[in-house]
């Protein structure tokens, strides 16, 4: 397929998203991942209200934090644009994600109302520490180096995966010498980002020339840099990287490389992940967490049970 029609296409699909905003700052984003469930169709967001049904567990509610029950609410920070994690409605204010639905669900099932407040992936953990939030969400992967500062609760299991143009000769990425030699475009302080830069001394170890990585604020700028050949490959989130694949012309999934539990994130020590633990819990056994995930097409990435902190999946 010629460039010209690749880059035709990506430019549809980046002014769509420009019109939704998104990612890391306001920066563009698009919508559910198609890697198995029940999505919306190509280009629609899916607007099933599955949260509003949700009512409280005393139980899970009893665990919080006194004062927490008293003021009713509890501030949170959302990186908005790693579909299909969140992104914004057509309107450019509405908020919708596995990210979103899973956090209002919770919210509810603590009798609390979230005071949301948008911010960048990676401004949102180093305030928690501070103080800033008292959670954030943005397809938090839970690593041990992360886990020395950070406290986490899951609710889905994602991770790392590769995507590439159609031309590209690369079939499968199962070891990170297979990239040496080529530009890896990947997210601004990413667990990705992590990965490639520390193992990038593989290449050089084997005798080959090193990777290059890229990294980006944007998610339209890391899929403009594979489109426009600035990039050979694209190292993402497993559930986002399937979703853009289905959006755009001449692009393809190449596969899984490492799967991650994926959480909520909080100030280490916080009294707060039990009860968030015990509501996602309960999500699961009242059939909210499913449904959840059936609407934004990420089934495959179900977790069996909410866990504070667990290791890293090696």
């Amino acid at each position: 397929m010629p460039r010209t029609r690749h880059s035709a296409a990506f430019a549809l699909i980046t002014v769509a998203a420009l019109a939704l905003t998104a990612c890391g700052s306001g920066d563009p984003a698009a919508a559910p991942a198609g890697a198995a469930g029940t999505a919306a169709a190509k280009g629609r967001i899916p607007t099933t209200d599955v949260v509003s049904s949700v009512r409280e567990d005393e139980a899970a509610a009893k665990l919080l934090p006194a004062d927490v029950r008293a003021s009713g609410t509890f501030t949170i920070a959302s990186s908005i644009g790693n579909p299909p994690g969140a992104t914004y409605l057509e309107d450019g204010r509405t908020v919708a994600g596995t990210d979103i639905d899973v956090a209002d669900a919770v919210a509810r099932k603590l009798g609390l109302r979230p005071k949301r407040e948008v911010a960048s992936f990676e401004a949102i953990l180093p305030a928690l520490g501070s103080g800033k939030y008292d959670v954030g969400t943005g397809n938090f992967g839970v690593t041990d180096e992360r886990r020395r500062t950070i406290d986490f609760v899951t609710y889905i299991n994602d991770g790392q995966g590769f995507a590439v143009r159609d031309d590209s000769r690369l079939k499968k990425v199962t070891d990170l010498t297979q990239l040496c030699g080529l530009t890896v475009g990947t997210g601004a302080g990413t667990t990705f980002e992590v990965t490639l830069e520390e193992n990038r001394h593989l290449c050089s170890d084997a005798g080959k020339k090193p990777y290059e990585v890229k990294t980006y604020n944007d998610q339209g700028a890391i899929w403009g840099s594979l489109q426009q050949g600035r990039s050979d490959v694209v190292m993402s989130t497993i559930n986002g990287l399937r979703y853009a694949v289905e959006q755009q012309e001449g692009v393809r999934f190449l596969n899984e490389f490492k799967r991650l539990d994926v959480g909520f994130a909080f100030k280490k020590g916080t009294p707060l992940a039990p009860a968030f633990q015990a509501a996602v819990n309960s999500l699961k056994a009242d059939g909210t967490y499913d449904r959840i995930l059936k609407k934004w097409g990420i089934g495959a990435s179900a977790i069996r049970t909410s866990q504070i902190s667990p290791p890293e999946i090696k």
